[in-house]
């Protein structure tokens, strides 16, 4: 969540702010004015509870001078009323309130260019030529039926589209894929592994930002304890560090973790309806960072090379390009887009995003730390990709196709697939 002071102490730099990430106005306008109301009715309360406690004392007193009361009880009991309406209207006005900041975005940070959608994002690196081929590349669904290692109708017919089954050298292969990422990030990259919950709690989502405003997107557990199957590893590694306060010390914290994530994908509907790009489970390799606040975009930087590092390893040429405005996450103050080359589809599509939330989830999450004065402040969060690992398969097999439908294994592969350099088109796919 934003700081309550940017909206009170700096309205005008926080409205346009905002504004450049689609924010109205009029709603920061109508939260001040909730805000005025708001502190109106705490003076007025506190004033009508400290006149009934002085009703309250006028009665006592004659009682003990065997007085009649009756006319103060009466009174005490109306402002009893008055107090118990005014109280009543505070509990909505906190919950207005809180309606609006938990759905206003981060603030972006100065550096990050203004802009709509996509088309507004500014490219800052390539890396590694465009694959080329003397034949006609196939697409990776096609790719993967005619090897064999991809099944995608008895995905659907077991559990809804957007779900497949990986099967023989395809599972090895993903295997090998977030293998390879994790002991990059833990052996070089000084990450440490976590395994953690794929269910959380709704106060877990709300810390990292997804809750309350992106509800839909994700698969609620139906029962009584409120759990939440994760979209992502970052819901559960930030929120690790939830409610706690640390020792500056131990920044900058690094912790990686594969998962599956879970996604409905609302919103999608039509797009990349065939293939591995957007499914209901996938897996990521993960990357979350927290970080003190005056070195976060360090950190953010050499998350991002850590991200690029694994597809330079794999020899998968890319691009990085920075977010606009309009198109970051929620909680993202600085978002980079890492996009692999998909030769069929003669395009770099997005694998990686890595973000500084700066203090926005920290707030949400309660995550603080103790700064050299001893005083508690909110420490930065990020988190990035590491890579998605659907994706990355899609990337090799595209890649890496021959002109007789099998595929080449990338080298920093060939050790995780126990020295197989190569997979095949079964014989009775020739």
């Amino acid at each position: 969540m934003l700081d309550r002071r940017l909206l009170m102490q700096q309205f005008e730099e926080t409205a346009k702010a905002l504004e450049e990430r689609g924010i109205e106005r009029e709603k920061l306008k109508k939260y001040r004015e909730l805000d005025k109301e708001r502190r109106q009715l705490i003076q007025e309360t506190e004033q009508k509870k400290q006149y009934r406690n002085e009703i309250t004392q006028e009665i006592a007193q004659l009682k003990r001078n065997q007085e009649n009361a009756d006319d103060k009880i009466q009174h005490m009991k109306e402002v009893g009323e008055e107090v118990k309406a005014l109280d009543r209207r505070l509990h909505e006005v906190d919950e207005e309130m809180a309606y609006i900041e938990q759905r206003l975005p981060n603030v972006a940070h100065a550096d990050v260019p203004v802009g709509e959608d996509e088309e507004d994002n500014k490219e800052i690196r390539r890396w590694g030529e465009q694959t080329k081929f003397d034949f006609e590349p196939l697409n990776h669904w096609d790719i993967a039926e005619k090897l064999d290692i991809i099944d995608f109708k008895r995905g659907s017919k077991v559990s809804g589209s957007r779900f497949v089954f990986y099967k023989g050298l395809g599972a090895r292969l993903e295997r090998a894929i977030y293998n390879f990422m994790l002991d990059q990030h833990t052996k070089h990259n000084g990450y440490t592994e976590m395994i953690p919950p794929y269910m959380v709690t709704e106060q877990s989502m709300f810390g990292t930002g997804q809750y309350p405003k992106f509800k839909e997107d994700t698969f609620e557990v139906k029962d009584e304890r409120g759990l939440v199957l994760i979209p992502t590893a970052e819901v559960p590694l930030t929120n690790y560090y939830a409610n706690e306060i640390l020792d500056a010390d131990q920044f900058p914290i690094k912790m990686t973790a594969l998962s599956p994530s879970f996604r409905s994908e609302a919103g999608s509907a039509g797009r990349d309806t065939r293939g591995l790009i957007r499914l209901h489970q996938f897996h990521k390799v993960e990357l979350v960072k927290i970080a003190h606040p005056d070195h976060s975009y360090e950190e953010l930087e050499s998350m991002t090379r850590n991200a690029e590092e694994i597809l330079e390893l794999l020899e998968i040429p890319y691009r990085t390009i920075v977010l606009c405005t309009g198109d970051m996450g929620f909680a993202a103050a600085k978002t980079y887009d890492i996009e692999a080359w998909i030769p069929a589809q003669d395009t770099y599509r997005e694998i990686s995003s890595c973000s500084n939330t700066e203090a926005f989830q920290a707030r949400r999450a309660k995550i603080r730390y103790r700064d050299e004065n001893g005083k508690t402040r909110y420490a930065h969060t990020l988190n990035g990709s590491g890579l998605a690992v659907g994706r990355t398969f899609v990337a090799v097999l595209e890649n890496y196709q021959q002109a007789d439908g099998s595929v080449k294994i990338p080298e920093a592969l060939v050790p995780y697939m126990d020295g197989i350099t190569e997979i095949p088109v079964p014989e009775k796919n020739k």
